[in-house]
């Protein structure tokens, strides 16, 4: 027989219970719409008893964003195995899940949060777009690389946040052709690189030479050569 007394929570286990709850409600509504009373009633207990953990909003705003963009890095991880174009389109699903799912707090993080957003905001953004770096760099085996494949690798995330961001404002664009053609335009962007720098052709012929014949790059460049005939 159950006495209904509710298990007194430790500190730290009802900090992150608290941000699991804001960010809950922060993936569903704006977080400007999200009050502390919500969160506390989401949560069970008390206001004042959320500011005993939080100062304020802010801080449990910058507490749930750590935790998404978090989660959100960590969608670049991958493998480093198989062809590029596989490996890329599985890390857009990915994203994509995430964006799926956390619709309003995804266009928060990337537009820096609420008004009152602060410089930890803006860092866990930076924070965010360096991992999904990085472990680009990581697919590719480069370590220190050049200005024109720096500039395509970010350019290429970047490209991926605004196509996010856009597809949340009706979502009018099937999810899975805007994944492969995410994909694609990393190969369009190091394809017009290649172009202008014989480092970077070679990094491309390379790229290609290993993809299958029913690989996204491959797909591409089907797609380029059909508009050409």
């Amino acid at each position: 027989m159950t006495t209904g007394v509710r298990r007194r929570m430790g500190v730290e286990e009802r900090r992150q219970q608290l941000i699991g709850v804001a960010l809950d409600l922060f993936s569903r509504r704006s977080p400007d719409d999200v009050s502390i009373d919500e969160i506390a009633a989401a949560a069970g207990i008390s206001r004042p008893l959320v500011y005993h953990y939080f100062p304020g909003k802010l801080s449990l705003y910058e507490a749930a964003l750590k935790r998404a963009s978090d989660d959100l890095a960590e969608r670049f991880i991958e493998p480093r195995e198989g062809p590029l174009g596989a490996r890329l389109l599985r890390v857009m699903r990915r994203y994509f899940d995430f964006v799926d799912q956390h619709g309003p707090g995804f266009s928060a993080l990337l537009r820096g949060g609420p008004p009152v957003g602060s410089t930890n905001t803006n860092a866990l953004i930076d924070g965010v777009r360096q991992a999904a770096y990085l472990q680009i760099l990581a697919h590719l085996r480069i370590e220190r690389p050049p200005a024109r494949l720096e500039l395509v690798v970010r350019s290429w995330i970047s490209l991926a946040e605004s196509t996010a961001l856009i597809w949340l404002d009706g979502r009018r664009i099937p999810r899975a052709e805007l994944e492969a053609q995410l994909v694609h335009d990393f190969a369009a962007l190091a394809a017009v690189s290649a172009a202008y720098d014989p480092e970077m052709a070679d990094l491309l012929r390379h790229i290609l030479a290993n993809e299958p014949a029913e690989g996204p790059f491959t797909d591409l460049m089907g797609r380029l050569v059909s508009l050409a005939s």
